[in-house]
């Protein structure tokens, strides 16, 4: 499996999206200051991820999300969570 997944930032208050084969650990490694691109970002709460059979649907699913509709779909799909931290 591999997964997309979605980090929110309690720092700046904004998304971080990403795709991984092992989600536990690439979690932890955002968390422990290990991705150079996040390590000043942190903490980070997990707030939503997907699961796709294959890397070539994760890497698609990654990049919707980063667009303008995946944003909104994102933010319309956490929208309760983002009320109580935003």
């Amino acid at each position: 499996m591999f997964y997309t997944y979605v980090l929110f930032s309690e720092t700046d208050k904004k998304f971080y999206i990403g795709f991984t084969k092992d989600l536990k650990k690439r979690v932890e490694e955002h968390q422990n200051g290990s991705v150079p691109s996040t390590a000043h970002r942190r903490p980070f709460m997990l707030i939503y991820y997907e699961a796709c059979l294959n890397e070539s649907d994760a890497i698609k699913r990654e990049k919707y999300f980063k667009s303008g509709f995946g944003r909104r779909f994102l933010r319309n799909r956490v929208e309760t969570y983002l009320k109580e931290f935003c």
